[in-house]
């Protein structure tokens, strides 16, 4: 009886499934449901490659001449179909983007050629630092020890003058951190000759709101203070983040030197150039203060650019409440505020090189390009 390789094609069945059909978390919470559906979503690949080895040995073995071989043999190819589905859908997340980066055509974006990185997205679970990229680990920003902590991805060949990119990592104000989330897109983008920076902030009790904000905008005063240190321009900061990431992210951008969010460093310079959400919560933080602690709330004309994409499968944060953020930032900024819902998208989409997720890079890079030359 081969159960075993029934067993070993029912789990990646579930994950495939998960990922077509996501339960709600519930939450800011890394369920198992959760956990199986995101690697079925952003990793089809390997899925697909563990199906057709067991597949393979149950054959050799003669496995498959059995009833519960061919129970297991026909999950397999079901399970096949339902990756094909997934992959598809993964394909539609760069005709979403680029369809959401038309909308700066009249602001004086152009679409250009997207690369395609077709070979990292099969090894995707496999991390790596690109050649020439240089990764300084582990910066003190901040009086709070390893929760004030950053790394800076910078190019060895790079010039003088680069423009910076800062991200703040997911984890529902209570987890993460710095070393995990949009490491592709800091690879891609510090390859291209930016400063890459992803920082720690406080969580759970001491990083209730304001004080992730505080830590966020420190992060900003501090890279205007040693930018010369990376042959780094000051003037052009871009934050972004993911999920409860995102909420700093779009917090600095909308807060830009209010002394209530800056104690001890007031005179701080903490404006960024363009804000940018991956996945992101934008209700309000857990606080014990009265302040307003949603980005909505801090909505203005003088807003940055902003660009928010979210997956229309978000099982953590649903899309609409997405979509209603960028509306509000839309109906109250004079800059653009450009919004991609991607197609088969949950959470934590930038955790690996997935199809996806390159996707996302390339449009982020296009971003930031622009918002350094919009005309």
């Amino acid at each position: 009886m081969p159960v075993g390789y029934l067993a070993s094609v029912l789990v990646p069945a579930v994950a495939t499934f998960l990922a077509l059909a996501p339960r709600s978390t519930g939450g800011p919470r890394a369920t198992p449901s959760f956990i199986l559906g995101t690697v079925a979503n952003e990793l089809p690949f390997l899925v697909f490659s563990w199906l057709a080895a067991t597949t393979l040995l149950a054959a050799a073995q003669g496995d498959l001449d059995t009833p519960v071989g061919l129970i297991g043999l026909g999950v397999a190819l079901l399970t096949t179909a339902g990756l094909a589905v997934v992959v598809w859908r993964a394909t539609r997340a760069r005709p979403a983007l680029d369809a959401a980066m038309a909308t700066l055509q009249s602001a004086g974006w152009r679409s250009r050629p997207q690369r395609m990185r077709l070979a990292r997205d099969l090894i995707a679970p496999l991390r790596f630092t690109p050649r020439g990229v240089q990764r300084t680990r582990n910066i003190a920003y901040g009086p709070a020890g390893k929760e004030n902590l950053l790394d800076v991805y910078r190019n060895e060949s790079r010039d003088a003058g680069c423009p910076i990119f800062v991200y703040f990592h997911p984890g529902g104000f209570f987890s993460g951190r710095k070393s995990r989330e949009a490491r592709p897109i800091i690879d891609l983008l510090a390859t291209g000759g930016w400063v890459c920076v992803s920082a720690n902030y406080r969580l759970s009790r001491a990083g209730a709101f304001p004080n992730n904000l505080i830590d966020a905008k420190r992060v900003i005063a501090w890279l205007r203070d040693h930018a010369g240190d990376y042959d780094a321009d000051p003037g052009t900061i871009v934050a972004a983040g993911g999920s409860a990431g995102a909420h700093l992210a779009a917090m600095c951008g909308l807060t830009p030197n209010d002394p209530t969010f800056q104690p001890g460093f007031e005179r701080a310079d903490t404006t960024v150039t363009a804000a940018i959400g991956l996945y992101g919560y934008y209700g309000a933080a857990p606080t014990s203060h009265p302040m307003p602690s949603s980005p909505a709330d801090y909505a203005c004309a003088d807003a940055p650019p902003f660009l928010v994409a979210h997956g229309d499968h978000d099982p953590m944060v649903l899309a609409e409440h997405a979509r209603r953020f960028a509306d509000s930032l839309r109906a109250a900024s004079s800059n653009p505020v450009v919004y991609a819902e991607l197609p088969g998208g949950q959470h934590n989409f930038d955790r690996f090189p997935s199809i996806r997720c390159t996707a996302v890079a390339d449009a982020i890079e296009a971003f930031c390009g622009w918002v350094r030359s919009p005309g």
